[in-house]
């Protein structure tokens, strides 16, 4: 996907009064919505859902790209801009982490479990061999690759040869880019496992997704090791109590004690920052709220969002928001009405974007109440969007929205 201009646009027109189109309608079935957690917005897939996600990608042989978040990740991107818009522009955000599991519970719509990277590749070699893909492994200490590439060989017979190097470790500006990546291209790769650490790997990939060949690139981080035989996985149910961080502090104490350390003190008060400005429930509930609109316009589609934005009334409507969310050209949504919003709803507004910024589409945030912009700014996402509340069009995005509206 194209890289998102951060733009305000003020639109030269008054919209015309927007008729209702819409009224309540039943919820549909199993339908699951994101959650943001420290302005990352994950995706509530399960593993097996994951892989089935990832196996689609590759049937579009178009370049897409995984990030598989901890806490880590979340508190690095407090901190990192670029490392954060990669993770919120990434194809699918997995949650590798029991804690972030237990985060979307505090914050109302909870995660349907952890989809580690450690977990998933094991899941996706067995696919692998099932369907003939290419894996190639990228990175690793010296070695490591080729072990981890003998050890599936044996594990999945009927699996093409895994490819794999483990370039000398260097910055990410002193790469040998145009080497690895054609390397990558070479080998014809279905899937790379991309094992640089965070966020190393994942800038790596930003930069390279596009042009390396592979339908899919993960960020993969430790699981080469783990996939070498160099590190053990903690029993089953350390992992499934949220207890294995003790398990791999003990094979790693020095590299590990500050990380731990260092991402409690930050990722605890940032959540409940979060807590405290996205609240996961409205506090009046008794109150009578609109449903929802749309109306088809020139430029694409204008929906009207409700006073509520939240999991639930989000839930209420699914087949009204998986409607406008499918509409061709550009979704213009009126947001000045809205007077709650909590992290499922802030999380829709980012996916909602993403999606049609693969088709170099926009969603345009309409006269965003000030709940709405409070919510942006605390999940540091209102870049991620064209906003539109003034006369005249201006920011790198917005000759081409004038043309369009």
């Amino acid at each position: 996907m194209p890289p998102l201009a951060s733009v305000r646009v003020p639109l030269s027109w008054a919209p015309p009064p927007v008729p209702k189109v819409w009224t309540d309608a039943p919820a549909v079935p199993g339908a699951e919505w994101p959650i943001v957690i420290l302005g990352v917005p994950f995706d509530p897939v399960t593993l097996k859902r994951a892989v089935e996600a990832i196996e689609a990608m590759i049937a579009t042989r178009l370049p897409h790209y995984v990030v598989t978040p901890n806490v880590d990740f979340l508190v690095q991107a407090q901190r990192d801009a670029e490392l954060h818009r990669i993770l919120v522009q990434a194809d699918l955000v997995l949650c590798d982490g029991k804690p972030l599991v237990w985060a979307s519970q505090w914050l109302g719509n909870a995660l349907p479990g952890r989809a580690a990277g450690s977990d998933l590749a094991p899941l996706l070699l067995s696919r692998a061999e099932e369907c003939g893909w290419r894996i190639f492994l990228l990175g690793g200490a010296p070695g490591v690759a080729a072990e981890a590439a003998q050890r599936i060989a044996s594990a999945h017979p009927l699996l093409p040869p895994v490819a794999h190097y483990s370039p000398p470790r260097r910055p990410l500006a002193e790469m040998n880019h145009s080497e690895i990546v054609a390397r990558v291209r070479a080998a014809k790769a279905d899937i790379v496992l991309v094992c640089f650490g965070c966020p190393k790997q994942e800038k790596w990939i930003f930069q390279h997704y596009r042009t390396a060949g592979a339908p899919v690139m993960i960020g993969a981080g430790g699981t080469i090791d783990f996939l070498a035989g160099r590190l053990e996985r903690a029993p089953m149910w350390m992992r499934r109590s949220g207890t294995e961080w003790a398990f791999r502090l003990a094979q790693e104490p020095r590299r590990l004690m500050r990380r731990y350390a260092g991402d409690l003190i930050h990722f605890v008060p940032a959540l409940m920052a979060q807590l405290w400005h996205l609240p996961k429930r409205n506090k009046d509930q008794a109150a009578s709220h609109t449903a929802p609109s749309s109306v088809a316009m020139s430029y694409g589609i204008r929906v009207q969002a409700a006073e509520r934005l939240h999991r639930d009334a989000l839930r209420s409507t699914s087949f009204f928001w998986t409607q406008a969310a499918e509409q061709r050209g550009h979704c213009l949504i009126d947001l000045a009405g809205v007077t709650s919003i909590d992290s499922t709803g802030v999380a829709f507004l980012a996916h909602w974007q993403r999606r049609l910024a693969r088709t170099q589409r926009n969603l345009i945030l309409f006269r965003p109440s000030p709940a709405v912009c409070s919510a942006l700014d605390c999940a540091h996402l209102t870049e991620l969007f064209v906003i539109a509340d003034g006369t005249s069009p201006r920011g790198s995005n917005a000759s081409a929205v004038r043309s369009d509206l």
